[in-house]
């Protein structure tokens, strides 16, 4: 697995100095992800270069730039755990408390008042607590990005990471729920047992199988909005992007034949939705049986993977399995999501190489899009659940905000996000008559 690796390196300023630096890089068949000058004094440059490392890196490539003439490797940065420090989210007032009534209006002995109003009318709470602008996210870190079961402790940075962009890209409070459990029940009755702080509830990197029935149960007992964000976050954003690649190739996506490579949570959220769409053929693998059920059941076949890659137009891989696509697969004109993070089932420069009419990998596809104005909408909207609808107007409002040339727009355009919430809204309160 990749995780990116921040290096410090200093070089004298002169010509040359930094391109010699790059080459030793890339002679070690590493990718540089980012490159930023931190300072420069006394005719030297400092530099903060991020690469994509993994286990099987040359561990003597810092050598090997100590060794170049106009360049010294300094150490490794902790920009990424710098950012981290202390947490990335809190929460603030959002009026301001400066004067003595204004502490006796929100707090005792005003707050009484309200407190009596909603236990006269549960529905005040909507309009006098911060209820429509609060969600809940859900872990017992059984699925963390592609690091696996790790526990919940340790995918605490994913689901503040979570809240700081629900924050940033729709003013939302998110707020991060750690559950050492497992076992559907015990997760379904904490969650029953927390639910009325919030206006909706986002689980998060929860394993399959047990993600489907930890969502299915929640969405029968509560009544707000409940989403399983690897499932159908994943699925609105893998949507738009073959919308808009089939598109620009001039075919119908209804018409052509999907193949998803691996059912666990998110390709099965993809698959279910492309079948709500109106997609007429999708084919999967999956080394799980069960995994395979679950297709069918959605109207899907099986398959192998080398009879998928033959057959299918659009291709969208899920497995966080490296290099699972091999380039000789590869069709002229096919359309390749290789979705897995940090590592893609195949480069998309490599399946463009190999004629692949549009690729893309997680990186750029990714839920950032779709999660924050899903829950924006539905909040707005006070429905008290996700319906497909809301889903396929989301995927839509992604897809038209794209630039041509690319499958998914910018996900720190907040436009997009904007666009994505107007629409979640408007489908929400067309197909269930959703409080104003």
């Amino acid at each position: 697995m990749k995780i990116p690796e921040i290096i410090v390196v200093e070089t004298v300023h002169k010509p040359g100095s930094l391109a010699k630096v790059l080459q030793v890089i890339a002679e070690g068949g590493l990718i540089i992800e980012h490159l930023t000058a931190v300072r420069r004094e006394q005719g030297k440059t400092q530099w903060e270069i991020t690469l994509e490392m993994d286990e099987a890196a040359d561990p003597g490539l810092y050598e090997r730039i100590n060794q170049l003439p106009t360049a010294e490797f300094i150490g490794k940065s902790d920009r990424v755990f710098n950012r981290h420090r202390g947490g990335k989210i809190r929460t603030v007032a959002s009026i301001p408390i400066n004067t003595p009534q204004v502490l006796r209006d929100i707090y005792t002995p005003g707050v009484a008042r309200v407190c009596l109003a909603i236990q006269q009318d549960p529905e005040k709470a909507h309009d006098f607590t911060a209820i429509d602008n609060t969600v809940a996210i859900i872990t017992n870190g059984t699925a963390i990005l592609g690091l696996g079961n790790i526990g919940p402790l340790a995918g605490l940075p994913v689901m503040e990471g979570k809240a700081a962009l629900f924050a940033d890209l729709v003013g939302i409070t998110g707020v991060p729920i750690l559950l050492d459990a497992r076992e559907p029940d015990r997760v379904v009755e904490t969650i029953m047992a927390i639910e009325k702080s919030f206006g909706a509830i986002q689980l998060e990197d929860i394993a399959a199988p047990e993600c489907f029935e930890i969502e299915l149960r929640l969405r029968k007992l509560l009544r707000k909005p409940v989403l399983h964000d690897d499932q159908h976050g994943t699925a609105v954003v893998a949507l738009a992007a073959v919308t808009n690649a089939t598109r620009r190739a001039g075919r119908n996506l209804h018409d052509c034949t999907v193949g998803q490579i691996g059912l666990g949570a998110a390709g099965t959220g993809i698959v279910r939705l492309l079948r709500a769409t109106g997609v007429k053929r999708v084919l999967g693998t999956d080394r799980y049986p069960d995994a395979i059920e679950r297709l069918r059941a959605l109207g899907g076949e099986g398959c192998s993977l080398e009879a998928l890659m033959a057959q299918s137009d659009v291709v969208i891989a899920t497995t966080g399995v490296k290099g699972l696509i091999r380039p000789e697969w590869v069709r002229p004109g096919q359309v390749i999501l290789a979705l897995s993070n940090p590592d893609p089932e195949i480069d998309p420069l490599i399946a463009i190489e190999r004629g692949a009419s549009f690729a893309g990998d997680g990186k750029a596809i990714n839920n950032v899009l779709a999660f924050p104005g899903l829950f924006k909408g539905a909040l707005e909207a006070r429905v008290h659940t996700f319906t497909d609808s809301m889903l396929v107007a989301a995927a839509e409002a992604i897809a038209a905000r794209a630039d041509e040339g690319e499958l998914v727009p910018d996900p720190l355009d907040k436009g997009v996000h904007e666009a994505v919430t107007a629409a979640v809204k408007a489908a929400a309160l067309a197909s269930s008559g959703g409080m104003q």
